[in-house]
């Protein structure tokens, strides 16, 4: 296996080529979650929404309901602008839901607090019926990996290392480890041949 990055050997043309798919990927994805009457962020550990609402409704108007793997956000009456199967379950006891101020517009939104019971999954949608984004393409710095001790970020860090370069046909992180530890023992033992030599 060449230890060559993937990246390197392609054409000025093919990288143009690869990052124009990207982008408009990503205006496409963009575009979809843009059609959503609700906004979405997420963390390896949680998962916000917003969505807003008229400022005259008050918490009593609003029907909601979390379960481990179901969700429905309305106004009681309404037909309901989330509702579905969570592609992955919840922690319903550390989940919650708020009515918040907005000052603009002036109005309301409700907020809904979903804990996830994996935190180390990306969510690739909010409710399995709405368009996915790629979760392989998500990376750390907007995810609030600074959130996460040394040790779990270095472990979700690794996973999405691992995960990009299984998917660019690169060697994962523990691959790349042992060939550059060969490599280093090569550079200190000149003498020695290693050009038969098989690590896996």
């Amino acid at each position: 296996m060449s230890s060559a990055d993937p990246e390197q050997s392609l054409s000025p043309a093919e990288l143009a080529a690869r990052e124009q798919a990207e982008k408009e990927r990503k205006a496409r994805e963009d575009a979809e979650q843009a059609q959503l009457p609700y906004k979405w962020t997420q963390t390896i550990r949680d998962l916000d929404v917003t969505a807003p609402i008229p400022a005259n409704i008050k918490g009593r108007d609003m029907d909601v309901v979390l379960t481990k793997s179901k969700i429905k956000v309305a106004i009681k009456g309404q037909e309901p602008f989330l509702e579905g199967d969570l592609p992955h379950p919840i922690h319903v006891d550390e989940s919650s839901w708020t009515l918040e101020t907005t000052p603009t517009p002036p109005g309301k939104e409700v907020s809904i607090h979903l804990d996830k019971v994996n935190k180390q999954e990306w969510w690739a949608h909010v409710v399995t019926t709405a368009p996915k984004l790629d979760v392989t393409k998500i990376s750390p710095e907007n995810s609030s990996l600074s959130d996460l001790d040394g040790e779990t970020r270095a472990m979700v860090e690794k996973m999405m290392y691992d995960q990009r370069q299984k998917e660019s046909g690169g060697m994962t992180s523990d691959e790349q480890r042992k060939a550059d530890l060969l490599k280093k023992f090569q550079a200190e033992h000149p003498e020695m041949d290693f050009s038969n030599a098989q690590i896996g």
